[in-house]
């Protein structure tokens, strides 16, 4: 857990930037997924020893993504919240609840932060806020 905590309405006030990150790098990952998958497919049918223009060039565009996908990484760390899922885009805060620290989570889709979780409990022990 990072030194920052988060009260649900610092959560909710850093999550237009949060969002459009998350959405980023949801996307990007896809894009990436597709990239691997084409390079995968086309190395495996060309020989090893013999150069491949277009393996190079998705080697790149593979590179590229995932550099891109870790400034975005690196964005959200810089903030003080965690990125916790490529699918769903699951972002968790650092929070504190009773006195303990836990973790506010949002994910893509949601209109704001609504749950939160133990430290260990993860997506699965989500549980929701009061008054939602």
């Amino acid at each position: 857990m990072t030194g920052r905590t988060f009260s649900v309405l610092e959560a909710n006030r850093t999550l237009p930037l949060v969002r459009r990150i998350a959405e980023d790098i949801v996307a990007q990952y896809r894009r990436w997924q597709e990239k691997v998958r084409e390079f995968e497919a086309l190395t495996s049918q060309v020989a090893a020893d013999v150069p491949d223009v277009r393996a190079e060039r998705l080697q790149r565009e593979v590179q590229e993504l995932a550099g891109e996908i870790d400034g975005f990484l690196a964005e959200l760390a810089d903030l003080g919240v965690e990125f916790k899922d490529y699918e769903r885009g699951l972002v968790d805060f650092p929070g504190e609840r009773d006195g303990r620290p836990v973790y506010l989570c949002w994910q893509l889709g949601e209109p704001e932060v609504r749950f939160w979780h133990d430290l260990d409990a993860g997506f699965l022990g989500r549980q929701p806020l009061d008054g939602h």
